[in-house]
């Protein structure tokens, strides 16, 4: 096994990736290495995949530039200091589409390039909350989009330094979330409640 630059190799996280890596989970379910603990989750329900679409088309419709989206990207980020490096799949990734980063990319790609990753609370929203959080923050994506459904709200975390990200902004369904360059524009949630 080929290790990734800057990961820490241990034998338990080499038996753990490889394990994880080995995985057959059921049809529709996804599995994720987070933190060093393997996640599996179901198919979402309708609701969740509303808020992904309503935010995929404004994203689409009005950012400032021309960007690329996948559902389910697996991506690789960097590790927290002595664990096995996170392979975490976000509901929503984005990208420059001048950067082309989703084409002829393997199923875990690297998170380079990506502007913002999207999570909506489902089964697990402590892992959104939390594990997620520090994942993304560690591997430097610049923008963090969270739909929270318990809460009713949104929060998009920005400027990611040492592990997690120094800002958030929360604003309640139905009130507007600014999003910074490259997006420029204001995200309406009126639709959300």
């Amino acid at each position: 096994m080929t290790a990734m630059p800057h990961e820490p190799i241990t034998q338990a996280g080499d038996v753990l990736l490889e394990g994880f890596l080995a995985l057959d989970t059921p049809e529709g379910f996804r599995a994720e290495l987070i933190e060093g603990e393997i996640v599996v989750t179901p198919p979402p329900d309708g609701d969740h995949e509303n808020y992904i679409n309503k935010i995929v088309k404004q994203i689409i419709r009005r950012s400032r530039t021309d960007m690329d989206f996948s559902g389910n990207k697996g991506l690789t980020l960097r590790p927290v200091t002595g664990s096995t490096r996170n392979h975490v799949i976000p509901d929503c990734t984005l990208a420059p589409a001048e950067l082309s980063v989703f084409e002829g990319a393997d199923p875990w790609m690297p998170c380079d390039g990506v502007a913002m990753v999207l999570e909506v609370t489902s089964t697990r929203p402590q892992a959104d909350r939390e594990a997620k959080r520090r994942a993304y923050a560690q591997g430097a994506i610049p923008l963090y989009l969270l739909v929270d459904r318990e809460a009713s709200a949104l929060t998009l975390f920005t400027d990611p330094e040492r592990g997690d990200y120094r800002e958030r902004h929360t604003v309640p369904f139905g009130k507007p979330l600014a999003l910074p360059e490259p997006f420029g524009f204001d995200l309406e949630t009126a639709d959300f409640l």
